[in-house]
Parts: structure tokens; C-alpha cells; sequence
């Protein structure tokens, strides 16, 4: 601190130098092996780790390590040419879609990858909807560009179809499949060779070879036509046959980039050792740095007024919550990135979501599951900090003199569930404190008593999802649990409008409990969730009321009348109702609203929702017919078959309570060739014919 109490900010990159980016992809891509090799080619790992034998420094987890998969985004930071680069490794698995949404939240740009021989694949189009959500500038890179079957041109043919990108090859590769050994530089016009032996640390620049000039040159004459189309002065340059510099090119699709209207493209085989540090180049030439990206806006939650924040560090300052972690040696970690100001280890914060004080105890910046402590953290820094308990998944902290309230993260719903019960029962709060500390790291898990059964239920995005979360369980916290058969996770709604009326009298000598609520249902668009409106007009329930009818019926929705699913997709209105000038509280008009509520929604034909599943199966042609006459059986609808180099490749909507063990059933059509992917959709109705055996197999659980 200053002898004024100003905060020092201690420099050490400028924040022009810095970049905050996250590694995206569909399952398999090669992520999180191009991290590893950013890592080395850094000088943060001295020895390069595998994901094929459990090696990996940001698959740090015991089951991330032993399944081959990235579970939860790992965070890192590394230097590269006097620049510092803050790398996020997301999950591609779409059961763990929420790590990718949060991180995506935070990050100024991202690296897509594709495969070379998949191209783009369920999962990629996924995070790159997620990444366009939140305006976020990409690059991509091809990777596996080794293998055999791979195809860089078939690759940016699916960025433009399947994607709406305007990728720009910066890269054309030299070679495919076994024959790939390097990259043509589109924009110095070289070829690029690595040393076999050097592990990618040594390359070679050459001559284009006599075979690859025309491809070459066509490629190249595309770039610099991409480029003059978003600058005017290289416009002139381009069509008075004038040489456009290098650097004039890197400037250029820099400000497109950051301007989310155009992809360069890169190619590589992260596995070879093969273009791994061109791309770490691109990543500084063409991502922007905290300073180039738009001031973060907010609300004042104090006068409701918007405001922004600009990221200097002399700023106010603000953060966002974006991820909670529970350490086993440091206890519960709460990741930040900081938009403004300084914070200094043992500053106090305010939570703008709930209006409470909280003291950062310590700074840490993170890599993977090691630390290094801090003093203090500034705009543009990505850090954990130890001290917040009050403080969830997307909530805003900030100086307590200068309050913001940045927009808080949307996360899809959980679809299914399965109940978890103790070995010992003598263990039951253990378990119950061990899946609220994970539902607090985890916004797409939910726990919840089934009030009929008295059995635990916890809820996720799919079967691998909560596979996990159970072993955690076991691991993290020794608790032996019995698991349940998985449970889809239905929803209720209304089809027609219907008048609803909750009364709530008691007498018991002294002050009684009095309200009088009177509503009308209706159901709303699907997606919508639900919308209340007060009409109430002279005064026939005082305005203090009004909010606890409104909470009364909110906790109403989370039991309807069909199953005991939570309600959703219908407008309330409150028409009105009557007091007790002595009688009427809180408490009696909140149980009121939720008696009306009940009584409207049986009038109103209630309705089961069911999830619905986007199916993906890529297989031989061979077994087409039989995976297809399966789908059918399991009330799929299939959209298109369409047809690859070697393959069939199979888009269908599919009711996610079909699916259960379907991975076994594709095995044995396909003798262990067919692959699929899915992801939640959408809720739909259950066909009227079907809802009364889904009711009858809910109700025989």
C-alpha cells in the first residue's frame, strides 16, 4: 500500500501483453495435448505429459487421468515472446458443458480445434454457438493432421457450412496423413519443416517445393483477397498489384479477429510436435488483449443505472465469480476474473448479488492443481482466491464504494437423476454436506429429497456426468454410497387456462393468519419458464403481499400434480383476492398463493414434458440399416443421413429416456465401429399415448 492508502499496482506484463484464452473443441480433438505442448515449449513443464498414460499436468484429476478425458477446466499461465498467456483447457464431453459456458464467460478469445480427419463435430458446433453467445474472437487449428483420412480443405469446408465462419487459412499443410510434415506460411510465402527428433523444438524454413507453388499461390492470393475486404487501404494496395507487407496482413486480421468477423486458420499435429508454437504466435498476433476488448458493462444495484468498467488497474475495482473449487489442502477456492482495479491479498470485497462483505484472505494463480501466491491481482488477471464463503458461480464482486452487477451466467438444465443413499446411515448428513460442497462447484448439479420416498436424488447433465460425481463421493470425501438406476428428469406444464383460488384462515385465539389470493394460469411459449404479472387493481391485497404470493407460488413450481416434476412454461396472473386488516402476514399470503396455485394447474390439463436429445452416430454404410431401424424403435426422429469419404453420419432428435445403455446396443449393431455424440435439445410433450405408461413407470420407481 501506498502512504496515501492507495493500492500499488505492481507491473509486471502490461496488459497489452497479456492474453486470456480458452483451448475449445468436440471430445478426442487433441486439447488438451496442444496445452501440454504449449507448456513445454514454454518452460513450465520440463518434460512433455500424454493423455493416453495418465501424464497429463492439466488433466490433473485421479479420473481424468485414468478416463482419458477432461473433466473440469484446468487453468494455467505461460510466457511466450514477452507475452503472458492465461489458458483455459475446457471439457469436450457435452456432459460437462457448464466448465466451457463459465470459462467462455471470461475469456477475451479461444483457440477452436478440429480434427483433421472428424473436422467439425457435434460438440465443436456446441462451444462455438457458446463462444458466439458471448461475442468472443477465435482462431482455429486443425489438428491430427497426421492421421490417416485427415483433410485440412474438407475441415474449412465444414467451419463455412456447418458453423456460418469465415475461416482465412494462414496455413495450407505440406503433406496429409503420414506424409504431413509441416505448413506452407500463407503470409511470408515459406515452408515449414520440424526436425524429426527435437520434439518440435526445432523447424526449418524453406522454399515453397516446386508441387505445392500453385496450391500455394492460389491460397495465398485468397488470403490477401480476405484481407483487403476489411481494410480499404489494403484494398488499394490489393487491386494496384502494390506488395502487401507481412505485417501489414497480421495487423489487418488482428482487428478483424477481434472484431469476430473473419477465423485465421492453422494446422498441426499437436501429438508430432508439429505447429504447436505457430500457433502460440497466432494466439499473440491475432487475440486480443484485455485492452482491446470492449469495457465491461453492469448495473449499479444502488441506483439501477448502467455503468461500465474500463480495464485499468487504478480503476474500481470489479470481478467476476465464474468458479468454485473445494481444495483439499486449501479448502474452498473461488476463480476470478478481474475486469478493473487492484485487489491486494487481505482486501475486503463486496458480493453485489447478495449485498455482503467479504475479506480475500489469500491470491493465488493457479496452474492446474499447483500454485503460486500473490500479493495482489489486477484487470485483466484470472486467479483463485481463498476467503469468499458467501460467494457463488457467477455472482459479482467489487469495491463496496463502487458496486456493479455484471450479467450472471445462463446454464442448461439437468435431465437426469439417480438417487444416492449412504452404506451406513449414521452417514446420511456427511453425504448431504458432501453434494451441497459439489453442487456449489457445479451449477448443472442439483440435489434435492424426494418428499414421498425420503430418497436423495441428485440430478445432471448425463449418465457420464453424474458416473463422475459419484466417484467423487466415494474418493474425495470416503464415503461408500449405493447408486440408484438413472432417472430422466421430466418437467410439467398447463395446455389450457384455467382460474385458481387459495385461501389461508387460521383462528387460534389472539392474531389469526388470513389470505385470500385469486390467479389465472396460462400456458406460455415452450422454453420460457414462468412469468407473473400482478393486476391487481384498488387495493384488494396491499402491495407488502404481493411478493410473498409471488413466492409462494414459485415454490409451488417445484412439485406438480402429474408426478411431482417441476412446472414450467405458463404465465400467472394475480386478479385479486381479499385481507385482514389484523390477520394477514407474509407467511398467510404466501401459502396462499400456493394453495391457488395448485388448485389452477389441476384445472388447466396438466401436461409431462420429456427432454429431447440432438443424436449424432457416425458408422460404416454396412450397418446403417440396422442403427437406423434401433432409432426408430427408440421414437427417434431422424433429420438427415449424410454421406462422408468412408462413413454415414446420422443427425436425429431422439426423447433422452430411450437412450438409457444405448452406447452397448450401438456396440453390438456396429461390432464396436459406430461412435455417436448427444446433447441436451430441448423439453417437448410426451406423445399423448405414451404420457400414461411414462406416469405409470415414474410412479412404479
Amino acid at each position: 500500500m501506498k502512504s496515501n492508502g492507495e493500492i500499488e499496482v505492481i507491473p509486471k506484463y502490461s496488459l497489452s501483453k497479456v492474453r486470456n484464452i480458452g483451448i475449445m473443441a468436440h471430445i478426442d480433438a487433441g486439447k488438451t495435448t496442444t496445452t501440454e505442448r504449449m507448456l513445454y515449449y514454454t518452460g513450465k513443464t520440463y518434460k512433455m505429459g500424454e493423455v493416453h498414460e495418465g501424464t497429463a499436468v492439466m488433466d490433473w484429476m485421479d479420473q481424468e487421468r485414468e478416463r482419458g478425458i477432461t473433466i473440469t477446466s484446468a487453468s494455467t499461465t505461460c510466457p511466450w515472446k514477452g507475452h503472458q498467456i492465461n489458458i483455459i483447457d475446457t471439457p469436450g464431453h457435452v456432459d460437462f458443458t457448464a466448465e466451457v459456458e463459465r470459462s467462455l464467460r471470461v475469456l477475451d478469445g479461444a483457440v477452436a480445434i478440429f480434427c483433421g480427419v472428424g473436422g467439425v463435430e457435434p460438440q465443436s458446433e456446441t462451444v462455438w454457438r457458446q463462444a458466439s453467445k458471448y461475442g468472443v474472437p477465435n482462431i482455429a487449428y486443425v489438428n491430427k493432421m497426421d492421421r490417416a483420412g485427415a483433410n485440412f480443405f474438407r475441415a474449412v469446408k465444414m467451419m463455412k457450412e456447418r458453423l456460418g465462419a469465415v475461416p482465412i487459412p494462414v496455413q495450407i499443410p505440406l503433406g496429409q496423413g503420414e506424409l504431413f510434415n509441416g505448413m506452407i506460411d500463407l503470409i511470408r510465402m515459406k515452408a515449414v519443416t520440424f526436425v524429426e527428433d527435437s520434439l518440435g523444438v526445432k523447424w526449418e524454413e524453406d522454399e515453397i517445393p516446386q508441387d505445392m507453388i500453385e496450391d500455394a499461390n492460389q491460397w495465398h492470393e485468397k488470403l490477401l483477397e480476405s484481407v483487403s475486404d476489411i481494410d480499404d487501404s489494403l484494398m488499394e494496395k490489393f487491386l494496384g498489384g502494390e506488395t502487401i507487407a507481412p505485417e501489414e496482413i497480421i495487423a489487418a486480421l488482428r482487428r478483424a479477429t477481434i472484431e469476430c468477423k473473419v477465423t485465421p486458420l492453422l494446422c498441426g499435429s499437436s501429438f508430432r510436435y508439429k505447429g504447436v508454437q505457430r500457433l502460440m504466435d497466432a494466439i499473440v498476433n491475432f487475440l486480443p488483449s484485455p485492452l482491446d476488448v470492449k469495457a465491461t458493462v453492469g448495473i449499479n444495484p444502488r441506483n439501477g443505472r448502467e455503468e461500465t468498467r474500463e480495464p485499468d488497474p487504478k480503476a474500481p475495482f470489479s470481478a467476476l465469480a465464474f468458479k468454485i473449487v473445494t481444495d483439499p489442502y486449501m479448502g474452498r477456492l473461488t476463480y476470478l476474473r478481474i475486469y478493473s482495479g487492484t485487489i491486494p491479498s487481505g482486501g475486503t470485497v463486496l458480493n453485489c448479488n447478495n449485498n455482503k462483505k467479504e475479506r480475500i484472505n489469500r491470491i493465488v494463480r493457479m496452474f492446474a492443481n499447483k500454485r503460486e501466491e500473490l500479493k495482489q491481482a489486477r484487470a485483466g488477471d484470472i486467479v483463485a482466491v481463498i476467503g469468499l464463503r458467501n460467494t457463488r458461480t457467477g455472482e459479482s464482486i467489487s469495491d463496496p464504494k463502487k458496486p456493479i452487477l455484471f450479467e450472471r451466467m445462463s446454464f442448461p438444465v439437468p435431465v437426469i437423476s439417480v438417487s444416492v443413499e449412504p452404506h451406513a446411515h449414521q452417514e446420511q448428513e456427511k453425504l448431504i454436506e458432501a453434494l451441497h460442497k459439489i453442487s456449489d462447484e457445479d451449477p448443472t448439479f442439483m440435489v434435492k429429497q424426494d418428499s414421498e420416498t425420503g430418497q436423495t436424488l441428485i440430478a445432471g447433465m448425463g449418465e457420464l456426468h453424474l458416473e463422475v460425481l459419484v466417484e467423487r463421493i466415494r474418493r474425495e470425501f470416503g464415503l461408500k454410497v449405493t447408486q440408484g438406476k438413472p432417472r430422466v428428469s421430466y418437467r410439467e406444464t398447463i395446455i389450457r387456462p384455467a382460474t385458481g383460488e387459495g385461501k389461508f384462515i387460521r383462528q387460534s385465539g389472539g392474531h389469526g393468519q388470513y389470505g385470500h389470493v385469486v390467479i389465472e394460469v396460462e400456458p406460455s411459449k415452450r422454453g420460457s419458464g414462468y412469468q407473473f404479472e400482478d393486476r391487481i387493481v384498488g387495493g384488494t391485497i396491499p402491495k407488502e403481499f404481493i411478493g410473498p404470493v409471488n413466492r409462494g407460488i414459485r415454490g409451488a413450481l417445484d412439485s406438480g400434480p402429474l408426478a411431482g416434476f417441476h412446472v414450467t412454461d405458463l404465465k400467472v396472473t394475480l386478479i385479486n383476492g381479499s385481507f385482514h386488516e389484523v390477520d394477514s402476514s407474509e407467511v398467510a399470503f404466501k401459502i396462499a398463493g400456493s394453495i391457488a396455485l395448485q388448485d389452477a394447474i389441476k384445472k388447466a390439463e396438466p401436461i409431462l414434458l420429456e427432454p429431447l436429445m440432438r443424436l449424432e452416430v457416425t458408422l460404416p454404410d454396412v450397418y446403417l440399416g440396422d442403427v437406423v431401424g434401433d432409432l426408430n424403435a427408440r421414437r427417434a426422429k431422424i433429420l438427415g443421413i449424410v454421406v462422408r469419404d468412408d462413413a454415414q453420419l446420422i443427425s436425429a432428435e431422439v426423447p433422452l429416456a430411450t437412450m438409457f445403455g444405448y452406447a452397448t446396443q450401438l456396440r453390438s449393431l456396429s461390432q464396436g465401429r459406430a461412435l455417436f455424440t448427444m446433447e441436451f435439445l430441448r423439453y417437448e410433450q410426451i406423445p399423448p399415448q405414451k404420457q400414461a405408461d411414462v406416469l405409470e413407470k415414474i410412479r412404479g420407481y
